[in-house]
Order: structure tokens, then C-alpha cells, then sequence
């Protein structure tokens, strides 16, 4: 009895092997009679290498090396403009004239008074000589001759102040003040700027503080001007660091001749730091940023088994296969990324289409159309 149980149990055994083996046979007949996913087209680079200058970037605020906006220190009736708009003025160059009839008769009273004590001075002190009269009036006369010159003096300010100057060359800007309007103190009148030379004022973060020095060079842009790069030098550096952010300010002094960078301008600051360095780089449409890291698809012939089952192109040669990889990215330069670990110099790296793949897809290369890929790019015209 018990013979034949066992002989029961191996022939279903047995029999449940060869279904089994079957199963596998018509899996492995389905597998290999599968479509073959189609190659993707895909635009792909060379990683290359190239020396890049380490760069420090802030946004700085243009400033003139000297500006103001003139005004009065007197209330007055301003009688005459003696410029235009925009003009270009010399260092105590008229700009206005206030009335000034009232002061200067004012003047001119008080200056006769100070004669006539002069005079009462100078008669006095013969008088003294042949002593006619005491020590004690002569030195009231003096007194009295310093007194009434102080408000000559006093009066003669007064006036002078009824005259508006430039306080240095420079060009001015546009005033909307008439003849005939009334001027109060502190009044804004035009400004005045000298912009031949301008500061740019930036900040940049404390830890940075060991690699600034006075004289280094850096570079900067305004996309007033695109394309168009100004050289300038560090000339100061406060010895202050601000404690809500923990940086510090920067000025430098940027050549001006051409007068293209005005006061109140922000400016794009790149300042250089130390030497070159050699990066890998690649575009940056070709990096895929995750939460989990950024990955590139690197193109390679199938190697091993899988060479046998790639897909071939019209010549008979097998397409290229995407493998994804992590990368550690580094600074960047217009529409390029250094490249820190990760990939090689020379290996073929997919700028455009990552979306179609995944690990093992076949793909042919198409560069007819290229991501963009230049360090210094400039504005496209629409």
C-alpha cells in the first residue's frame, strides 16, 4: 500500500513538472516573439572639458563717484535759469538766480555803516594821539568797526546765497523749475552728477570676506547694455559685516567714458577668484534634477548577451543604448553645468528627448536641431 502511494506522489509530481516546463517554454516563446521597443531619437553631446575662471556672483547698485540734487538754503523768487536740461556744467557755474534786490540794498546799508565807523575809528585815534580824547573811545570805535563789518559779512553771505552753483562739473538733469517760482528751502532743484566714473555697490557673503582684496578685478554687466561687459576694481571694503545677513559690502570703480551705466542702474557683478580650473560641462537641459539627485542618460553600444538582441540601423550596426547615472553637478555658466562625478570626458551624454527613456532603450542620435550650450549666451532676437 504504501509502495503504491509513493509511486502516486512521483508520477504527480512528475506530472506537474512537465506542465511546468511547458509553461516555461510558451513564456520564453512569447518573450522572444515580443515587438522590440522602437529606437527614440535623441539629441546627444560629447562630454568635454574646459577651463573655467572660479567666479564670485553677486547684484550690485550703480552709484556716481559724486552726485547730488541742488537745492536752496534761502526761501526766494527765482528771477533767471541759467542752463537747460541735461547740459554739462563747470565747478561754480551759475545755475540760479534768486531776487536779491531787497538784500542787496540791505548791503549796501549796512556797508555804509561799517565806513562810517571806520571812519570814526581813524579820527578817533588822532584824536588820541594829541590826546584829546581817551584809550577807552578808541577801543568802542574798534569794537564798533568789527561789529558792523560782521554783518556786512553776514549780508554779503545772504546774497552770495541768492546765487545757485554747481558744486562741481558734472551733467545735469532735468529741472522743472521756472522763473517767477517761489523757492523754499530744501526745495529740490536738478540734480548733479559726475558719471565719467561710477561705484558699484554689492554684497557678498561673510565667508567669501577671505578671497576680496583691494584692487581685484571683476566684471560687469547690465542688461541695459546685453552683451556688453564694463571692467571695474575693488577699491573698498567695509570693515563692517551686517549681522541680519551676514554679509558684507563691497565697492568697486568702474570706468564710465561712454556713459552707458547711470546712477540707481542695478548690475550684474562676477569677480574672479583664484585660477582656472578644468570642469567636465554639459548642457544644462541634459541634467534631470530630482529629489533624489540629478541624472543624466549616457548613450553606449549593448554590450555582452545583449548585443546579440539590439536593435541594428540600415547598415547593420545596433543602435545605442541609454543607461541612466547619477551626477554631481557644479557651478554653472550661462547655458552650462560642471559636471563633478559622474561621467567621463568623451562619453555621449543625451541633451534632449530624456523623457522617452529609461534604462536599456535603444536610441539614434538626431543634432539637427541642439539644445542651446554656450557659456556666454546673449539675448535672441523674437
Amino acid at each position: 500500500m504504501t509502495k503504491r502511494m509513493l509511486i502516486m506522489v512521483g508520477c504527480v509530481i512528475l506530472l506537474i513538472a512537465v506542465l511546468a516546463f511547458g509553461k516555461f517554454l510558451q513564456i520564453k516563446k512569447l518573450i522572444a516573439s515580443a515587438p522590440k521597443p522602437a529606437a527614440q531619437v535623441v539629441t546627444a553631446v560629447k562630454v568635454q572639458g574646459a577651463e573655467w575662471q572660479p567666479q564670485l556672483a553677486s547684484v550690485g547698485t550703480l552709484a556716481p563717484v559724486r552726485g547730488v540734487d541742488v537745492t536752496t538754503e534761502i526761501a526766494g523768487l527765482v528771477r533767471e535759469v541759467r542752463f537747460k536740461s541735461g547740459d554739462e556744467v563747470k565747478a561754480g557755474q551759475v545755475l540760479f538766480e534768486l531776487n536779491a534786490d531787497s538784500d542787496v540794498a540791505q548791503l549796501r546799508s549796512l556797508q555804509a555803516n561799517a565806513d562810517l565807523a571806520a571812519t570814526t575809528l581813524k579820527r578817533d585815534k588822532l584824536q588820541l594821539a594829541a590826546q584829546a580824547i581817551s584809550q577807552a573811545q578808541v577801543d568802542s570805535d574798534e569794537a564798533d568797526l568789527k561789529s558792523k563789518q560782521a554783518l556786512v559779512a553776514q549780508q554779503k553771505a545772504a546774497v552770495d546765497k541768492k546765487t545757485i552753483r554747481a558744486p562741481f562739473a558734472g551733467k545735469l538733469g532735468i529741472t522743472s523749475i521756472n522763473p517767477g517760482q517761489y523757492l523754499n528751502p530744501g526745495d529740490k532743484l536738478v540734480t548733479l552728477q559726475t558719471i565719467d566714473t561710477v561705484y558699484v555697490d554689492f554684497f557678498v557673503p561673510q565667508k567669501q570676506l577671505s578671497s576680496l582684496s583691494i584692487g581685484q578685478k571683476l566684471n560687469l554687466t547690465s542688461d541695459a547694455w546685453p552683451g556688453v561687459g564694463f571692467a571695474a576694481k575693488v577699491t573698498s571694503i567695509s570693515p563692517k559685516v551686517d549681522s541680519a545677513t551676514r554679509n558684507v559690502q563691497v565697492q568697486a570703480t568702474v570706468p564710465n567714458a561712454k556713459r552707458q551705466l547711470l546712477p540707481g542702474m542695478f548690475a550684474n557683478v562676477s569677480l574672479e577668484q583664484g585660477g582656472q580650473k578644468k570642469y567636465l560641462t554639459l548642457p544644462q537641459t541634459a541634467i534631470t534634477y530630482n529629489p533624489y539627485g540629478s541624472t543624466v542618460f549616457v548613450l553606449a553600444p549593448p554590450a555582452g548577451a545583449a548585443a546579440k538582441d539590439a536593435l541594428k540601423d540600415e547598415k547593420g550596426q545596433p543602435y545605442l543604448v541609454a543607461q541612466q547615472i547619477f551626477v554631481t553637478t557644479g557651478p554653472t555658466r550661462g547655458d552650462q553645468v560642471a559636471i563633478l562625478t559622474g561621467v567621463k570626458e568623451g562619453q555621449t551624454v543625451v541633451t534632449s528627448g530624456q523623457l522617452k527613456l529609461k534604462n536599456g532603450t535603444p536610441a539614434v542620435i538626431d543634432n539637427k536641431v541642439q539644445p542651446a550650450n554656450s557659456p556666454n549666451p546673449t539675448p535672441q532676437e523674437k
